[in-house]
Formats: structure tokens, C-alpha cells, sequence
């Protein structure tokens, strides 16, 4: 049994909080930059050069990729041969994320209830995820999430006997009445499958995918291209400028599910798609 001391889980959590706020994900950046070469509308390629320049002045800067520096969420892969010491995980988490919100001059942009609106002035808590698996190691992945895209997401429970292009509509569908506010070119997580909550947290961990990734099964991978290919032609584009390029990647993630249902959530991310990763 090898343990871990909740002091390192709360500073790796303080450096990722930073590191995704500054860093754009390698993969992101290079499907952005590819974008930028490529978008025929002259507003949209110019919206396009200028995020890439930005991403590139943030990581020069240390200053963040937004102004948004969103809700962090934090995914814990904690391997079950693991013991925590030294007080409870989820405490270390949000020590972490008080850290680093606070030490990065990052925007506190968390409220303690969802209706009397009060900040709680540290950007704590954080939304954790835990998964037990194999190993003696802890696998930290800080994202967060902000808002303008959050507020874009839907879900819908389809019917077991609805069509497959159906299913493809719903999440153009979103896209299309999402217009400009989600910052495009946006990552399009889907998950697909479970119940309502796993749907959820699939296309959100979607997100997170390796951008020059397709899904291993074909059936999903044909369906990101195509659902991929319509998005872009609804014309959005950059920042809502018009153009080609308004998302950048879909990705699919799936589960099992009841004889009854089939819930499909789409979770929206916008072009700073960020996350940071580290295992201990």
C-alpha cells in the first residue's frame, strides 16, 4: 500500500489550476493554428490569428488564455492500492484550487448558492470527480470550465427508436442556437448512453480527449466527422464572424443504457478548451 500525503494532492492541484489557465492544451493549439491557415472568411481568419496570437502571449506572459477563468473541475483517478494520509482528499482538492485561484490572480468567478449569489472568494468548491482504478498512483486533471460556453450545453432523452440522424441534428441543433456565445471554434463533447448524470460526465470528460483522437469504435468516429462537417456548415464561424471553421472537434463518448432510453447531453467548450494533468 503506498500513501500519499494530502499536502502533494493540494499542491499538484495548485499548479494545474495555474498551468491550465496559462497553457493551451499542445493538441488544441494545433488544430487552432491549422484553422487559422485555413478559414476562407477574411473576419473569421482574422478572429482566428488573433487567438492563436493570444494563446501564444499567455504562455510567453504567464497571464491567462481568458478572463474567464472558470469553475475548476478536477477528475481524480485514484488507484485503489492508494491510501490518503493527512486529512481527506476532497479538502486537499479545494485547498488546492484556493491556492492556486489566489497565488495565479486568477478570477473568482464561484458562488456558494446557486440563487442568493454570494462569491465565496476563493473559487472553491470544485466539482470533483472520482473513479477508483488499478495502480498505486493518483491521476490529477484539473479543466476549468467556463461559462460562456457551460451555458450552451443541452440534453435531450431520446426515445430508443430514434434515428441516428435524429440524434446528429439535436447536437447541430445546439450548436445553431448557440450562435456566437460559446466563443467559437468551439470542442463539442457528446456523451451518449447511462443515465442522465453519466451522460453528463462522459461529455464532459469528452472534452478532455487527446484533440487528434478519434473515438476507437468507427460507428463513433464516422458520426464525430459527420456531425463535425455539419456543425461547420452552418457558416457561425470564428467568434460568430462568419466562416468555416465553427467547432474545431466533436467528440463521442458512449455507455450502455436501458432497454428504454437513450440520454444524449452535449456539453459546449469554447476555443480555450483548457485542461492540465499530472500523475502522483
Amino acid at each position: 500500500m503506498r500513501e500519499i500525503d494530502c499536502s502533494v494532492i493540494a499542491e499538484a492541484v495548485e499548479r494545474l489550476c495555474i498551468e491550465a489557465a496559462v497553457h493551451l492544451p499542445k493538441d488544441l493549439c494545433a488544430l487552432l493554428e491549422d484553422a487559422a491557415g485555413r478559414e476562407e472568411s477574411p473576419a473569421g481568419a482574422e478572429a482566428l490569428r488573433d487567438i492563436v496570437a493570444n494563446f501564444k502571449l499567455a504562455a510567453e506572459t504567464g497571464i491567462p488564455i481568458c478572463q474567464d477563468t472558470g469553475m475548476a473541475v478536477v477528475f481524480a483517478d485514484i488507484g485503489q492500492e492508494v491510501h490518503i494520509t493527512g486529512g481527506l482528499l476532497e479538502d486537499a482538492v479545494n485547498e488546492g484550487v484556493r491556492r492556486g485561484y489566489t497565488n495565479g490572480y486568477l478570477r473568482k468567478s464561484v458562488v456558494k448558492d446557486p440563487l442568493r449569489r454570494e462569491n465565496t472568494e476563493d473559487n472553491t468548491p470544485a466539482v470533483l470527480h472520482l473513479r477508483l482504478v488499478a495502480g498505486d498512483k493518483i491521476s490529477l486533471t484539473v479543466a476549468p470550465k467556463g461559462f460562456g460556453s457551460e451555458n450552451m450545453s443541452a440534453m435531450r432523452m431520446f426515445l430508443p427508436s430514434d434515428k441516428l440522424e435524429t440524434i446528429e441534428d439535436f447536437i447541430v441543433d445546439v450548436m445553431s442556437g448557440a450562435g456566437s456565445n460559446p466563443c467559437p471554434p468551439v470542442v463539442i463533447g457528446v456523451g451518449l448512453g447511462g443515465t442522465i448524470e453519466q451522460a453528463a460526465l462522459l461529455a464532459k470528460r469528452a472534452l478532455l480527449r487527446d484533440m487528434g483522437s478519434a473515438n476507437g469504435d468507427k460507428f463513433y468516429a464516422d458520426m464525430e466527422a459527420r456531425v463535425l462537417e455539419k456543425v461547420n456548415r452552418l457558416g457561425i464561424g470564428p467568434q460568430g464572424f462568419g466562416g468555416r471553421f465553427t467547432a474545431v472537434k466533436v467528440n463521442i463518448e458512449t455507455y450502455p443504457t436501458h432497454i428504454a432510453g437513450l440520454p444524449c447531453v452535449v456539453n459546449m467548450s469554447c476555443h480555450a478548451t483548457r485542461h492540465a494533468a499530472c500523475v502522483l
